[in-house]
C-alpha cells in the first residue's frame, strides 16, 4: 500500500529539505520504491539530488497547470528505487494561477493519483509557507511530518500550522494524520537544545519521533555534491539518523497494518 507524506513547516531553516531528501534516500535504501516531489520554488531538493536544473524543461509547475503529464517529469536519481519530480522558481507564480482552477486546493492530489500505486512512499517537500501549494500538498497527503529545530522560537508558528492541518482535515482531506514531529539540528551539549527537546516531548508526547536528527556537518555538505548524505558518507551520524527514521516509519506502518 502506498503512502503520501508531506514534510511541512511554514518556518524556514528547520530542515524540511534535508529531511525530505535523506528520508527519501533512506527509504529507497531499505528497498522501498520512493518518489520525492519537490514542491518548493527554491528547488533545493532537486539540485541536492543531482538534477541538472539548466536542462530541466518542465517541472512540477507545468504539471500543476496541466501543461505536461506527471509521468513525463519523473527523473531517476543515483539511488535505485528513488525518483524525483523537480521544482522550478516559476512555482512562485503558481499560487495565483491555480486560483482560476476549479477545486484549486485538490490539483496536486488529482495530479498524483495516477502514479500513487507505482510507489511505496511519495514524499512532498513543501515551501516555508502555508500558501496554496502547501495546502495542495496537505490535501494530497495521507500524513504530515513536521520538522522542529532545537533552537529558540522552535515552537513559534506551530499552532498556526496545526490549525491549517485541522482545516484541511475537516474540509478537504479527512484521512490526514500527523505522522510525527521530528526534532532536527539537535546538539546535546547545548542546554537550550535539551530544553526544546523536553518541551516538544511534553507537548506532543507519542507524536514525536524517537529518532532525533543531530547537527551534522556531512548533512550540510552532501547537497553541494548533488547527493543525499547516505551516498556522500553512509557512516555519518546524519545518514544513520535518517536511516533510523525511515525504519521507524516503516515499523509504524507495519504495526498499524498488523492490528
Amino acid at each position: 500500500m502506498s503512502k503520501t507524506i508531506a514534510i511541512v513547516n511554514q518556518k524556514g531553516g528547520v530542515g524540511k529539505t534535508t529531511t525530505s531528501m535523506n528520508l527519501a534516500a533512506s527509504l529507497a535504501t531499505l528497498e522501498k520504491k520512493v518518489l520525492l516531489v519537490d514542491a518548493d520554488p527554491q528547488a533545493n531538493a532537486s539540485s541536492g539530488m543531482g538534477v541538472d536544473m539548466s536542462k530541466i524543461e518542465h517541472s512540477i509547475y507545468h504539471a500543476l497547470l496541466g501543461q505536461v503529464d506527471i509521468r513525463d517529469i519523473i527523473y531517476t536519481t543515483d539511488i535505485e528505487g528513488l525518483d524525483i519530480v523537480p521544482s522550478h522558481i516559476n512555482l512562485v507564480g503558481a499560487e495565483i494561477e491555480l486560483l482560476h482552477f476549479k477545486s484549486h486546493e485538490r490539483v496536486m492530489r488529482n495530479l498524483l493519483q495516477p502514479i500513487v500505486a507505482d510507489y511505496d512512499y511519495i514524499l512532498i517537500d513543501c515551501s516555508p509557507s502555508l500558501g496554496l501549494i502547501t495546502v495542495n500538498a496537505l490535501t494530497a497527503a495521507d500524513s504530515v511530518i513536521i520538522p522542529v529545530q532545537c533552537e529558540y522560537f522552535a515552537l513559534e508558528g506551530i499552532s498556526k500550522l496545526l490549525n491549517t492541518i485541522k482545516i484541511v482535515k475537516s474540509r478537504m482531506n479527512p484521512q490526514l494524520e500527523i505522522e510525527g514531529f521530528l526534532l532536527t539540528m539537535y546538539d546535546s551539549r547545548l542546554r537550550l537544545a535539551n530544553q526544546i527537546y523536553e518541551e516538544v516531548r511534553r507537548h506532543f508526547r507519542e507524536l514525536v519521533f524517537k529518532t532525533v536528527i543531530q547537527r551534522n556537518v556531512k548533512l550540510s555538505e552532501a547537497p553541494s555534491h548533488g547527493v543525499p548524505a547516505i551516498l556522500y558518507d553512509a557512516d555519518a551520524a546524519g545518514s544513520k539518523a535518517h536511516l533510523a527514521l525511515a525504519q521507524e516509519i516503516i515499523e509504524k506502518e507495519k504495526s498499524k497494518s498488523d492490528k
